[in-house]
């Protein structure tokens, strides 16, 4: 029973990073062959073609090399981490899913571009820009968001905690 539960959970890990993957290679595609710049909520959402040779907001700019080779350690302690959480949540698996599924959709763009393709631009008005992203960002950014969730929910938090309470003790 526990190992048809942890290949339905393995199965979800794969079909969320394989569906965040081909959606944001699909989305990045269309943006490069058609987005030079679309309004579509005024004053708040727009399209717009960027190719970013950065990370988030914009660091490492030009570090190609650095920024592939952190991207795939990160790959590989996700994978390694994955293989630990056999007796994790869903949402554990579903999170890791969109990271890995995020980071790969980036990585993919590093490695045939040399840069990756941004495309979302939030702003208000002139009062306030966000960096452009595009939906690997987004799929990290809540990847990461619901994988600390889960820890503060698993009670890890808390008891790295205390044990370091008792420790001084």
């Amino acid at each position: 029973m526990q190992k048809e539960q942890d290949r339905r959970k393995i199965a979800l890990f794969v079909v969320v990073a394989a569906l965040v993957l081909a959606l944001d290679q699909l989305s990045k595609s269309w943006a490069r062959n058609n987005v030079i710049e679309i309004e579509l909520l005024p004053g708040f959402l727009n399209f717009i073609y960027v190719g970013n040779y950065g990370s988030a907001f914009g660091l490492f700019a030009n570090q190609t090399f650095l920024l592939i080779s952190i991207t795939i350690t990160s790959l590989v302690i996700i994978l390694l981490f994955l293989r630990h959480l056999y007796r994790a949540t869903t949402l554990s698996f579903v999170s890791t899913g969109l990271i890995l599924g995020g980071a790969l959709g980036n990585l993919i763009d590093r490695l045939r571009f040399g840069y990756v393709t941004d495309f979302i631009d939030v702003h208000l008005g002139n009062l306030f820009h966000w960096y452009t992203f595009n939906l690997a960002d987004t799929a990290i950014v809540i990847g990461i968001f619901t994988f600390i969730y889960y820890l503060c929910c698993s009670g890890l938090f808390s008891k790295v905690y205390e044990h370091g309470r008792r420790s001084k003790d």
